[in-house]
């Protein structure tokens, strides 16, 4: 080994790679061992995804919104960042839901966990499903497990126990706003194991979920009072709060923004080198690769096994954010939005009620709505101009809400490639790919969103595993080279 202090590098500066340089600084500062950390990102800006942007007194996310309070890693980054009083709940006077069926909102009916229902009746009193699709929803209580070991799409699966209305009608337009793709495409095991770990353990899907319901204290048992209640959890300013808290926590770490990566090359067993698209070179001690996987796959184009990566299929979403007065919605805000599914005809795949889902997101007497468009199997919108993305927005919420209103200003996200597509099989892939990975790049690992999990808690506990390993390598080596010294 060098030297010279130890040179660690994470390539990308979202939210993984953030989380990663957090947690090796905090490990390596705790060993006591010399380092230095140095982040690099494309971008001109940390974060990745996360925007939060203040305007005219609204707080207005561009990209993600919340994170599931369930999710341990985001809370106790949290904790640890000194933010949890930052925590903030949604209003529990807008826990209602809809989903559009021909050209209406309809409620969704109490008791769907993941569109799963856990409350028979009124399930079967909603007007959502077709009492054909009820029936065959209710078969899962009698069907039999299946006892095949692989893995399978996750529609085909939520069709065998649920039924194809169940998963188009209520099932799909809920996971849209997770993956955007097309579940008979996505892996099971990557996506939902929690599924399959319910028809092994309950034989039936209803009746599994039905009894994880009973656990949902102890899931929130680790949150702050005042959000135990709420499913989702943002940050009372935004979720910018936790990116520039991550940052001030860094405090010495190089922070490099505007710095692309070409190519990662290694040298020996405990060095690497990584080449700049300006085409300078840097040799590091640790690497952790933390950028979706097309980019991944160009950056580790040495590593035959990294053509794998290049196969993740990403999805381009866009969302339109519209502000307007109070007197010009014609109805209650005590719903926190609708889903749209694929076949009605919309533009739009959901609107949220921001401001009535977040009391903190809009100033008095003004109402700040977000709509989401695309998904697998509509990607034409890349193509309209912004004018035209808020236009169809419009023309969908007049059509579905009866808002005909000028707004007083809408922002257009256009997020290109932002949601993995993890394909059946994805796991024995990413065993395949780490093995090769560790034989021949052994300072190097490689993690993210497009790995094993897209939500925020999920980016952040890769990136803190990630941390984890590299440190483990390189204190057991230090330990090693240490005891060799004595020695000799």
């Amino acid at each position: 080994m060098s030297t010279k202090v130890p040179h660690y590098m994470i390539i990308g500066g979202g939210i993984t790679g953030l989380s990663a340089a957090f947690y090796l600084k905090k490990q390596l500062e705790a060993s006591g061992a010399p380092f230095r950390i140095s982040v690099v990102e494309k971008s001109p800006k940390f974060g990745g995804k996360i925007h939060t942007l203040e305007r005219e007194g609204f707080v207005i996310e561009k990209g993600p919104d919340s994170f599931l309070a369930r999710k341990r890693p985001i809370i106790d980054l949290a904790y640890d960042l000194g933010l949890e009083n930052e925590l903030t709940g949604t209003n529990p006077k807008a826990k209602k839901t809809f989903i559009v069926r021909g050209r209406k909102l309809h409620p969704m009916p109490p008791g769907l966990v993941l569109g799963i229902p856990t409350q028979m009746t009124p399930f079967m009193k909603t007007g959502l499903i077709s009492l054909g699709g009820k029936i065959r929803a209710a078969m899962d209580l009698i069907l039999p497990k299946r006892n095949i070991a692989g893995d399978e799409s996750l529609g085909h699966f939520l069709e065998r126990r649920l039924g194809k209305e169940v998963l188009e009608r209520i099932v799909e337009p809920l996971l849209a706003g997770i993956y955007a793709g097309d579940t008979y495409k996505l892996s099971l095991k990557s996506t939902f194991p929690q599924f399959r770990a319910m028809e092994q353990k309950h034989r039936s899907l209803i009746l599994g979920m039905m009894a994880s319901r009973k656990n949902v204290s102890e899931e929130t048992a680790h949150l702050p009072a005042a959000i135990r209640s709420s499913v989702f959890v943002t940050f009372k300013r935004g979720l910018q709060t936790l990116v520039n808290g991550l940052v001030e926590a860094l405090g010495t770490v190089d922070l490099r923004p505007e710095v692309g990566v070409a190519a990662v090359h290694q040298v020996d067993g405990e060095q690497a080198e990584v080449t700049f698209e300006d085409g300078h070179r840097e040799i590091v001690d640790g690497l952790i690769v933390t950028t979706p996987t097309y980019q991944a796959a160009k950056i580790l184009f040495e590593l035959p096994a990294a053509s794998q990566l290049a196969k993740i299929d990403y999805i381009s979403v866009a969302n339109v954010i519209m502000a307007f007065d109070r007197k010009d919605i014609p109805f209650e805000l005590d719903a926190s939005g609708f889903l749209v599914p694929k076949h009605e005809g919309y533009t739009i795949t959901a609107c949220t009620l921001t401001s009535a889902k977040w009391l903190h997101a809009a100033p008095e007497g003004k109402v700040l709505l977000r709509c989401y468009i695309g998904r697998a199997g509509e990607q034409a919108w890349p193509a309209w101009s912004d004018e035209e993305l808020i236009s169809k927005a419009r023309h969908d919420i007049n059509d579905l809400l009866g808002i005909s209103a000028e707004p007083h200003f809408a922002e257009v996200t256009r997020l290109m490639q932002s949601m993995p597509q993890y394909p059946v099989d994805h796991l024995e892939k990413l065993v395949q790919f780490r093995e090769e990975l560790a034989a021949l790049m052994p300072r190097v690992f490689v993690t993210g969103a497009g790995f094993h999990g897209v939500g925020l808690p999920d980016c952040i506990r890769q990136g803190k595993e990630a941390a984890t390993q590299l440190a483990d390598l390189v204190l057991h080596q230090m330990k090693q080279n240490a005891v060799a010294a004595a020695i000799g």
